[in-house]
């Protein structure tokens, strides 16, 4: 059975979709059918609402601060459910601090701006920048929006930085130091947190 809710190192992760616009060289994705304490994954069929609602009930939250939207698929892909279940998370543990991992192309995606009223219900985003220009952001990730994507995604991100949010970006250490920095002035001309994500790791 694929599992919609899975921990790692701790944490407690929703995984919604399957769905996804890139083909990231370095996706987790690719190194197996799941991670932490899931045993797979991949759906057969794309879960709605329902069922994601049936999974939040029967996982124990007492213990739980914070989750995060983060499975083996782009969230924003599964907007209307991602915003559904944030809003029932968050009646069920008032409180609770929800995290969104996602490659900032939401936009793009549902084809309208997004930032708002992903904001409204997700406290934390972690936007995936994995490049310095669009050029190098497209032969990484793949995308299907070749020539557009690096800058939605940064629009994206500033986006939910004017919402007062906390917004992170982060890149994986596959790419070199001076990369590495010049992703850092980056994301700190946006107004967001810098992180470096380990690929060993997973995270």
């Amino acid at each position: 059975m694929t599992e919609i809710i899975y921990t790692l190192d701790g944490g407690t992760y929703f995984n919604i979709t399957n769905k996804c616009p890139c083909n990231c060289a370095f996706c987790i994705r690719t190194k197996g059918d799941a991670v932490g304490s899931a045993k797979r994954l991949w759906f057969d069929k794309e879960p709605d609402f329902e069922e994601i609602k049936s999974a939040i009930d029967a996982y124990d939250f007492s213990e739980v601060e914070s989750a995060v939207f983060c499975g083996y698929g782009e969230p924003t892909c599964a907007l209307d459910n991602l915003i559904k279940s944030a809003k029932y998370v968050k009646a069920l543990k008032p409180g609770i601090k929800l995290r969104l991992n996602t490659n900032g192309l939401s936009d793009l995606i549902n084809s309208r701006p997004t930032a708002k009223e992903i904001c409204a219900v997700i406290d934390i985003i972690s936007v995936s920048l994995n490049e310095t220009d669009s050029d190098k952001y497209d032969k990484i990730t793949r995308n299907i929006y070749p020539g557009r994507a690096f800058d939605a995604m940064l629009k994206f991100t500033a986006d939910c930085v004017k919402e007062g949010n906390e917004v992170r970006m982060t890149v994986v250490d596959v790419i070199s130091k001076e990369e590495i920095e010049k992703s850092r002035k980056i994301c700190e001309d946006l107004g967001a947190k810098f992180i470096v994500r380990s690929f060993e790791r997973g995270r």
